[in-house]
């Protein structure tokens, strides 16, 4: 059959799939599925997606039919006794993927015989969900021994977590293997930090294929979750060792901020206090649900971005113009998110044979 065809008819099934899904799973006034781009399905990926054995939409289908459901109910129940989960699962399938790609190396205690994995770097200290992925992976053991990767249950535990915070439905591939190294020095180099200017935190998603735009929508899973005070303290009192606040934070928002992350003063100026630091402010500090993307985008427009790495958005043309149009306009956000969640989810898969599915997430077989 002409391989065009093939992908056409991998595209329709790919969209009548996720309409099903929708209908049956999810709210009726949910935004629409996102239909996967026929570029950006595996075998048309860039070079940075692996094409050893494609990954497909129910890799799992024949082998542990049940997998997905079980991934699926068990977030819901997490997510229903304590909803943080749903940030926590997101931030850390993208700390995994952004880091020698989506195969569940942030997951690893110890690998190589080394205690230095990615969970150890810096920016990964804060990370959540571990104990929760380790219970999702008993319960898809007991039902299928050995079949589901660890690096598949993330990336799906992602998916329904997305949903919950009121984003888009996307298909999800699987297939994936696990990778049996991490490094925390890796980790530690890629990761983009929240201190990051503008160039610096484009260059950080331009080395892993995401162009601006895909870099804006991305940014955009910072509408859910808490964050420490630490991460944007010095915006508060002396941005850049000027002893003064960041001037592109509104005055009105500084002064809630600094309610929330108290400091004491010295002779001096400002000295930081760790138990301040060490408080959290929700990014979705209007209210969780408030239009997935939407607020957080309006959000920089107004000069109220958590983040010093959010808030330099505004300060770029083309990432600007990409604010000002998912501040306007939910359903072009949901769209582009969910497209580019789809292309991070399959950044530097592993796939038979190379990597292995893990027993215990924590660790090599």
């Amino acid at each position: 059959m002409d391989p065009r065809k093939i992908t056409f008819l991998l595209f329709i099934s790919c969209a009548l799939i996720s309409l099903t899904y929708r209908g049956g799973e999810t709210n009726r006034n949910s935004p629409p599925p996102i239909q996967a781009p026929a570029d950006s399905l595996p075998e048309n990926q860039s070079a940075r997606v692996s094409t050893r054995q494609s990954l497909k939409y129910d890799f799992y289908s024949d082998s542990c039919p049940s997998a997905q459901k079980i991934i699926r109910s068990a977030v819901r129940e997490l997510y229903n006794r304590q909803p943080s989960i749903a940030p926590a699962f997101i931030r850390l399938f993208f700390h995994d993927c952004f880091v020698q790609g989506c195969e569940a190396s942030v997951l690893l205690d110890e690998a190589d015989g080394e205690n230095e994995t990615e969970k150890y770097a810096l920016p990964n200290q804060s990370l959540r969900g571990f104990n929760e992925i380790d219970m999702i992976k008993s319960e898809i053991e007991n039902a299928c021994p050995g079949i589901v990767s660890c690096a598949d249950i993330l990336v799906l535990a992602a998916r329904e977590s997305v949903m919950l915070a009121g984003g888009p439905f996307y298909p999800v591939y699987t297939g994936r293997r696990d990778g049996t190294s991490s490094s925390a020095a890796e980790a530690y180099n890629q990761l983009p930090a929240p201190q990051h200017g503008l160039s610096l935190t484009l260059a950080s998603f331009a080395a892993k294929g995401f162009n601006a735009r895909e870099t804006v929508s991305l940014l955009g899973a910072h509408s859910t979750g808490n964050i420490h005070c630490k991460f944007f303290y010095d915006r508060l009192y002396n941005f850049s060792g000027s002893n003064e606040p960041d001037p592109s934070v509104d005055i009105q928002f500084l002064q809630t901020l600094r309610s929330t992350c108290n400091t004491s003063h010295s002779e001096d100026g400002i000295e930081s206090n760790s138990s301040s630091q060490d408080q959290v402010m929700k990014m979705d500090y209007e209210g969780p649900g408030k239009s997935f993307g939407t607020l957080y985008y309006r959000s920089l427009l107004q000069g109220k971005g958590l983040l010093y790495a959010d808030q330099q958005l505004t300060a770029g043309e083309e990432t600007a113009h990409w604010v000002r149009e998912y501040a306007a306009d939910v359903l072009t956000f949901q769209n582009d998110f969910g497209r580019a969640m789809i292309k991070l989810s399959n950044l530097d898969v592993k796939t038979s044979p190379i990597g292995q599915v893990r027993s215990n997430c924590r660790k090599v077989n």
